[in-house]
C-alpha cells in the first residue's frame, strides 16, 4: 500500500492557493478542470516531496473545488484519503473478510471507497492499470455514503 493524496474541498480556490502556496509554501504540481463534472481539482505538495509527486502523483494535498456554490457542513469539505493498493480486488475482500463495509465496491477494477469508525472516506485505487470487470463486484452497488 502507498499513500497518495488527502482531499480537501475549498469554496474559494484563489483564496486557498493563496493560503496553501502564498503563504504555506505549498508547490502546485498539476491542475484539472473538468467542465463536465463542473469542477477542478489542484494537486499540491511539498518542496522536499515536489520531484516525486510530479513523478508519482503522491503524496498530494488535491484541493477540490466546485463550481457550483456549496455550503460544506459536517465535514464535507474533507473529502478523503487515498492509498494505491497491489490488487484491488483482493484488497477488498480481505477487509470484507475482517468486516469492514466497502461502500464503493471496486465494479470497474480501479477505485472503491470504505469508511472508517469515525466516517472518514477512505479511496482505494489500483495500482497501475485498471484490472480487467469480475463478479461479484461488477454486480455489487453501493452501500451508504463514499
Amino acid at each position: 500500500m502507498r499513500f497518495l493524496h488527502t482531499m480537501v474541498r475549498v469554496n474559494n480556490l484563489e483564496e486557498s492557493l493563496d493560503f496553501y502556496v502564498g503563504k504555506i509554501g505549498l508547490i502546485e504540481t498539476r491542475r484539472m478542470d473538468h467542465e463536465q463534472g463542473r469542477f477542478t481539482l489542484v494537486f499540491l505538495a511539498a518542496d522536499k516531496d515536489e520531484e516525486r509527486a510530479r513523478n508519482e502523483r503522491a503524496p498530494e494535498l488535491e484541493l477540490t473545488y466546485n463550481w457550483d456554490t456549496e455550503d460544506y457542513d459536517g465535514g464535507r469539505n474533507f473529502g478523503h484519503l487515498a492509498y494505491k493498493v497491489d490488487n484491488i480486488y483482493e484488497y477488498c475482500q480481505a477487509l470484507m473478510d475482517k468486516g469492514v463495509t466497502i461502500n464503493r465496491p471496486p465494479r470497474d477494477g480501479r477505485m472503491a471507497f470504505v469508511r472508517s469508525p469515525d466516517n472518514i472516506s477512505i479511496e482505494l485505487l489500483q495500482e497501475g492499470d485498471a484490472l480487467p470487470v469480475q463478479e461479484p463486484w461488477a454486480s455489487m452497488g453501493n452501500i451508504g455514503e463514499w
